[in-house]
């Protein structure tokens, strides 16, 4: 079997306009419209039925709901609390700042969702720690661009739903599919960090005092409980993975203006209209995603490269290791969302055909484009993390590679050792 002709243009237009520059949604959108042109099977009247009928999503009303509960938490002052507790418990480890700073950032992602808002938030606060207590600048902003990438791996966790609503898995057990592999890339890049820290004889702090860790627990406690609140009553059958995402907002804004008192009613307005633009640019992406979805399963892309790699993979353990190196090449280059949105509904049959488990697969999946954002040329948590800083993206490059390796290894045991990921979501059953 061939792709259709219509198909070649599809793609051929996708990656000349996003070579171009153009924005992916908009590249989307049009490779769509001019393919269908070209296929002359539909009326052009289906691009704009397909782009809403995929927004008509109840999964997606989650989306822009943990989208504002990161954005209250965010400006509620946990990630300080968050901080705060991580240094108690890490920080008199060699290199402590280092590990509060990872270990902070799998708490936010906990909580907030976005590898983005993770470095964001975390990184504000520990970068200027972390060069005053005489940290290279450098490394520093490497840490929190690794850090980030726990945000989508960790629930709750936007690209979860993503994954979820294009291939129909579901969403609750991709959500718990994060938890294990999340903790155990947190534990490995802090043993790098403590090597790093060893070797360059990085400061710490004092010595351990439970007395502290105490005092940071009592003042976090609801921040930590957030993540346990919302996938507790998504198992235990109370709500749903989307109620769910209601609940984060009533519950970020009673802790962050009756119990933290760190916003105002007046700052609601200003929460609001900031994540509604991020959420209207995301679900752009995600209806013309949609859109573009649609036809390739039209064209029957799926099963015809489904049978081209099986011609070639003769098992699925070379499939596993085909997709790590496209995913991690993709990463590279495309924003996260854009890519699970495109490449899921190609890859997800795929694995389906060599048997592997989709939870497993999904997480996968995401664990992988959640690497490639702290990769060069184009990581998204590695500009923020420059942002801050103001360093040279090529010196924070450097000082990442290490950190993006160990990630790299994490990713490999998770694609052979699927019970990592398995095993929570069969467990809640």
């Amino acid at each position: 079997m061939t792709l259709p002709f219509s198909a070649v243009v599809l793609f051929v237009t996708l990656l000349a306009l996003m070579f171009l520059g153009m924005p992916i949604a908009m590249a989307l959108i049009l490779s769509s419209i001019l393919s269908i042109i070209v296929d002359g099977s539909y009326p052009i009247t289906v691009a704009a039925q397909r782009m809403f009928t995929g927004a008509d999503t109840f999964s997606l009303l989650a989306i822009p709901f943990f989208m504002l509960a990161g954005e209250i938490m965010q400006k509620g002052g946990l990630s300080k609390r968050l901080v705060d507790f991580a240094n108690s418990l890490v920080g008199w480890i060699s290199g402590g700042l280092s590990l509060v700073s990872i270990v902070a950032c799998t708490f936010f992602a906990a909580i907030s969702g976005s590898s983005v808002a993770t470095s964001a938030a975390i990184g504000g606060i520990m970068y200027p720690e972390m060069v005053k207590h005489g940290y290279p600048k450098d490394y520093s902003a490497a840490v929190q661009a690794i850090g980030g990438t726990l945000g989508i791996v960790i629930p709750p966790s936007i690209v979860f739903i993503m994954y979820g609503t294009a291939t129909n898995v579901s969403i609750a057990d991709l959500l718990m599919s994060g938890v294990i592999p999340g903790f155990f890339t947190c534990f490995a890049l802090c043993a790098l960090a403590v090597l790093f820290a060893k070797k360059n004889n990085y400061p710490k702090n004092n010595g351990f005092d439970i007395k502290e860790v105490g005092k940071t627990f009592k003042a976090s406690i609801f921040a930590l409980l957030m993540p346990l609140i919302i996938l507790g009553g998504i198992y235990a059958g109370i709500f749903t993975p989307t109620e769910s995402a209601v609940i984060a907002v009533v519950y970020g804004f009673v802790v962050s203006l009756f119990i933290y008192k760190e916003i105002e009613l007046k700052d609601i307005g200003t929460i609001i209209i900031a994540t509604a633009k991020s959420t209207a640019n995301l679900m752009i992406l995600v209806i013309a995603a949609q859109l573009f979805g649609w036809l390739i399963t039209m064209y029957n892309v799926p099963n015809i490269v489904t049978n081209a790699v099986l011609s070639v993979a003769g098992n699925k353990y070379i499939f596993l290791i085909f997709v790590n190196i496209i995913l991690l090449i993709t990463g590279m280059f495309m924003e996260v969302g854009a890519t699970v949105l495109i490449l899921a509904p190609i890859m997800h049959p795929m694995a389906v055909a060599y048997g592997i488990n989709p939870v497993h697969f999904g997480m996968i999946v995401v664990f992988l484009l959640a690497l490639g954002q702290a990769t060069p040329p184009f990581g998204t948590t590695l500009f923020v993390s420059c942002g801050i800083s103001k360093e040279p993206v090529v010196n924070v490059s450097k000082k990442v590679m290490p950190f993006i390796i160990c990630e790299v290894v994490c990713a490999l045991v998770f694609s052979f050792v699927p019970i990592l990921s398995t095993w929570l979501p069969g467990l809640m059953k």
